[in-house]
């Protein structure tokens, strides 16, 4: 059984401009099980992107899943991103809507985005990492109501430095505080694949970080793609089963009205 595919983006999401039933058509292509969309609403973004329009979402989900059922399991998710002062507004809209999955991830710092290289003009990359990594910790304490970290080293995919400034053991108080966090509020670890797509060579985040979440107790591990057209839906899933097997887990889940479903690697 191949693996499904958890993270995944339409033109419902500012930064792609797929229609979201090619998604699907290409996952069925594939032979996967299930998918989740998982368009992005990063509610005070800096320059105004990635908004939601999350009935006409809902709408086109719930269409597809009517169209297509029986030949892939389709599940409605959004990637939230989290900022300490949209905890009540995160709250309220997550009750608001019936999501089987939502990823919570970290794009902005500071009011800034790190995928632009000249957001953090006066930031060493090691001054960079470090304040992203206490930054999802304290989010991650402040709000817990989803069920994977997206991409935890995103700041790594697009930093100046890239994996260049980067390593686990240069940043393992601030990656074990995130992880322990995790555990502690049933969180998933997601591993993501946008990471070969970025050229880094591994996923986000890198196998040591997801070997460490095992020894620290993690138990669940979510997988996607970070796709934004269909040729990168489940982009390098082998390689990414291959590391989690490596670092122990023989199941990874997925999630239907937010509650997990265990299924194995092999």
């Amino acid at each position: 059984m191949k693996i499904a595919d958890c993270h995944m983006h339409s033109f419902f999401s500012s930064d792609s401009e797929t229609p979201t039933e090619d998604m699907v058509k290409r996952a069925i292509e594939l032979g996967l099980p299930a998918i989740c969309l998982t368009d992005h609403y990063d509610m005070d973004y800096n320059t105004g992107e990635f908004q939601l329009d999350t009935p006409k979402y809902a709408e086109k989900i719930w269409e597809l899943q009517e169209k297509y059922r029986g030949k892939i399991e389709i599940r409605f998710g959004v990637e939230l991103g989290l900022q300490l002062h949209l905890k009540e507004r995160m709250e309220k809209y997550v009750t608001m809507w019936p999501f089987d999955y939502i990823i919570g991830s970290m794009h902005v710092i500071d009011g800034k985005d790190p995928y632009y290289e000249d957001a953090f003009p006066d930031w060493t990359a090691e001054e960079l990492y470090r304040a992203y990594f206490r930054a999802t910790a304290e989010n991650i304490r402040s709000f817990h109501h989803f069920q994977t970290l997206g991409h935890l080293d995103y700041v790594v995919r697009y930093g100046k430095e890239k994996s260049r400034a980067y390593s686990y053991r240069t940043f393992s108080d601030e990656i074990d505080a995130i992880l322990k966090e995790l555990i502690q509020h049933d969180i998933a670890l997601e591993i993501n694949t946008g990471g070969y797509k970025a050229g880094l060579g591994v996923p986000n985040p890198t196998p040591d970080v997801i070997r460490r979440y095992r020894e620290l107790g993690g138990e669940k591990i979510t997988f996607g793609a970070d796709a934004h057209k269909p040729e990168h839906i489940a982009f390098h899933f082998a390689d990414a089963a291959a590391i989690a097997r490596e670092a122990g887990f023989r199941y990874y889940v997925r999630f239907c009205q937010r509650k997990p479903e265990y299924l194995p690697l092999d």
